[in-house]
């Protein structure tokens, strides 16, 4: 039994590991879009989606971008910025982790169709390959809304936030 307690705390802690290495991720894309003014309030955020247009969105994703975020392009950049940011935090805090992980999985699932299309006669394994850079993180986020992550190395497991 000794055997089996020692293999949960690790896999425990495997995934709070995982848990904070991802919400570090978050805090560094969020931190300097909040405070910074470059993708918000000077095109950052429109250079990438125009980028997102050019180089190979899903077509279902290409009047979503073209006839909602683009004109409201602003405030869909704060809530990018900010998201990202709060996503972070939780994450590494692991303070509210299925609801951040949820909402970063929508997140990850909208830019991944935003950016990654191969195109309509690439062979289905290269839907995967384009992928890779939100579904890795998509992936990751799954297994944060599946299991416990926040039962190691969170303000959560130190008791101090009540459950």
């Amino acid at each position: 039994m000794n055997q089996a307690a020692n293999l949960h705390s690790a896999n425990t802690k495997a995934l709070a590991f995982l848990r904070i290495a991802v919400g570090i991720l978050f805090l560094i894309f969020g931190q300097y879009k909040v405070f910074g003014t470059q993708f918000t309030l000077h095109g950052g955020f429109q250079f990438w989606i125009h980028k997102f247009l050019e180089e190979g969105a899903y077509p279902f994703m290409v009047p979503v971008l073209r006839g909602f975020v683009l004109p409201h392009a602003t405030a869909i950049a704060f809530l990018v910025a900010y998201g990202e940011l709060a996503i972070g935090l939780a994450l590494v805090t692991g303070i509210c982790v299925r609801p951040a992980s949820a909402f970063a999985l929508l997140y990850m699932l909208s830019v991944l169709f935003s950016a990654n299309y191969p195109g309509p006669q690439a062979p289905l394994w290269q839907y995967f390959g384009a992928s890779l850079d939100h579904s890795v993180l998509a992936l990751c986020l799954v297994s944060f809304l599946v299991g416990d992550s926040a039962a190691a190395w969170s303000l959560r497991s130190r008791r101090l936030i009540k459950q």
